[in-house]
């Protein structure tokens, strides 16, 4: 007899802390069970139960082109079948580095790493190295990681130093980082008039995308850039989520910004689990085996994982992909927004190239503060209204929805019908 979906679930979660191997996966947010996913194709995943749904999850990210496009699965099964891993370095590692510096303007070398998190721990490592300083600034809302120096929370006041976020993070560490409110400017430059000779860089998300999307108010970025370089300090820019999915090249690219280090991963990786951090030569070549700085992994540029994001990013092929995928994105969020004033919802919605983000508000909000203020309860009900018409949303009013090429006007308007129902039962309340 076959195992239901249900029963999948409760085995799950005796061999599985809370049943998800992450914790975004689980709906804590919203309420209920998450589903298990059997399969997914282009705009759409089926799960378990044999449903099919829309998908704007997009594995957080990384599927630019959709669920198993030909192009990406073709080239990671050709490279599987030459071998899944050898510890020593292979063409498309090369390759891949190649396009990656050759498409951002802060790339002059990069080192490939398996994750975000490693990722923007190993570009901080390069930071305090290059400056001999230890402390580091961020913003309340943007996750760089689960690395103990950036787990942590702003304390009393707009700019103090931390607390831990989570148990287990070491008070002393969390002393090494100071927490300021993204698009806050001001903030920053008294954390430097304060600090500014102990700062070893600033790290950001250049368009925020963990407390949903937020965009930066004009001037924010060029600000970090200045006050940064004025200090000796380096602006790192955390382009996780943002690193071509934004525009060819990211945030840098959109926004005319020239970083000290950049930190990649999802897209470049097409699926699998790829990253990167990059930066000016000088700084790089502090890393081992040229410098002192030590970063290593077994695993890193394996080559499944660099023929799928080589096939992801050549089928792509540059900036004029990206049109058509924010027209679609900005699509949507007019079409969600024009269905929520029917109904009497308050809604805003917010785009960056593939990027878009509901918050039940009047007006986008641009720090944490804000974003915590939107209804919650309202979003909740919309998840799951969506999600009993055949749409799967981000499960949490903190996360960023993905648009892929494969979501088609097609794709648009049958969720926007869905919508249209949705936000029935969000006035009903």
């Amino acid at each position: 007899m076959a195992t239901s979906a249900q029963e999948w679930w409760e085995r799950a979660q005796r061999v599985i802390p809370g049943g998800v191997n992450s914790p975004v996966r689980s709906f804590k947010n919203v309420g209920g069970a998450p589903f298990l996913v059997r399969s997914g194709r282009g705009a759409y995943v089926t799960t378990e139960d044999g449903r099919t749904l829309v998908d704007y999850v997009m594995s957080w990210g990384p599927l630019l082109l959709g669920h198993a496009h030909p192009a990406v699965v073709e080239a990671a099964s050709k490279a599987a079948a030459d071998g899944l891993s050898f510890g020593a370095p292979t063409v498309a590692e090369v390759e891949l580095a190649e396009m990656l510096c050759g498409a951002l303007p802060g790339f002059d070398v990069v080192r490939m790493v398996n994750s975000g998190t490693e990722a923007t721990m190993s570009a901080l490592r390069v930071a305090r190295a290059a400056t001999g300083r230890s402390k580091v600034v961020k913003f309340t809302g943007c996750y760089h990681g689960h690395h103990d120096s950036l787990l942590i929370r702003a304390g009393s006041g707009a700019a103090t130093f931390g607390v831990p976020d989570s148990a287990g993070v070491p008070e002393r560490l969390a002393e090494l980082t100071m927490t300021v409110p993204y698009n806050d400017l001001g903030a920053v430059r008294q954390v430097f008039r304060e600090w500014g000779p102990e700062i070893a860089a600033v790290i950001v998300e250049p368009v925020a995308g963990n407390m949903g999307t937020v965009l930066p108010v004009p001037g924010f970025l060029e600000g970090l850039r200045q006050v940064t370089a004025e200090a000796g300090a380096l602006l790192v820019l955390d382009e996780v989520m943002t690193g071509f999915r934004v525009a060819w090249g990211g945030a840098q690219v959109r926004y005319g910004i020239r970083p000290d280090l950049t930190c990649l991963a999802k897209v470049i990786g097409g699926g699998l689990p790829v990253a990167a951090y990059g930066g000016r030569r000088e700084l790089m070549e502090l890393v081992a085996p040229l410098g002192p700085v030590y970063q290593a992994g077994t695993l890193s540029g394996n080559p499944v994982g660099m023929a799928a994001g080589l096939a992801q990013l050549r089928t792509v092929g540059g900036p004029a992909f990206y049109g058509p995928l924010e027209d679609a994105a900005q699509a949507l969020g007019r079409g969600l927004e024009e269905a929520a004033r029917r109904h009497g919802v308050a809604l805003s919605t917010v785009v960056a190239g593939g990027m878009l983000s509901v918050f039940f508000a009047e007006a986008a909000p641009v720090n944490f503060d804000e974003v915590a203020r939107t209804d919650d309860r309202a979003f909740r009900r919309f998840f799951h209204a969506l999600l009993d018409e055949g749409i799967f949303w981000p499960p949490s009013p903190y996360e960023t929805a993905f648009v892929s090429s494969a979501h088609d006007p097609a794709v648009v308007e049958k969720t926007l019908a869905a919508a249209e129902r949705a936000f029935t039962v969000v006035a009903a309340g």
